[in-house]
């Protein structure tokens, strides 16, 4: 394996404000804030359901960096009402409830699209060989 390697979504965020979706260093993947933007822009105004969005390209990105969900060891919810910790929260439950890694979850004023109720971030801790 090479020391980096960089994993992109085709956000287009990722070149104008210079960031990878994930990075994989030795024995780690970081998947960056990651957005529920559905291929055509668009966005569910449901936060549950923008949350499984959020994990699911969050899925995409370990697998493309040799990870997986029960590899990951912390997340960050980041939500823009204390009302969206209920089905954010579930929604984070369905995937990691048995995995049970660290996490934070925070109420922040605004995300960078107004249509977007969470952003979610990852780590993940490989195993070495």
């Amino acid at each position: 394996m090479t020391e980096r390697l960089n994993v992109s979504s085709g956000s287009p965020f990722e070149a104008s404000i210079g960031f990878s979706r994930a990075v994989r260093v030795p024995g780690r993947v970081l998947v960056s804030g990651t957005a529920p933007i559905w291929p055509d822009g668009s966005c569910d105004p449901d936060p549950g359901a923008q949350a499984r969005r959020c994990l699911e390209i969050i899925s995409m990105a370990l697998a493309e960096a040799g990870a997986r969900f029960d590899d990951v060891v912390r997340t960050r919810m980041y939500i823009t009402s204390a009302g969206y910790a209920g089905p954010v929260g579930r929604a984070h439950g369905e995937v990691f409830g048995a995995i049970r890694p660290a996490s934070t979850m925070v109420i922040v004023n605004a995300l960078l699209d107004p249509r977007w109720c969470v952003e979610i971030e990852a780590e993940a801790e490989l195993q070495r060989p």
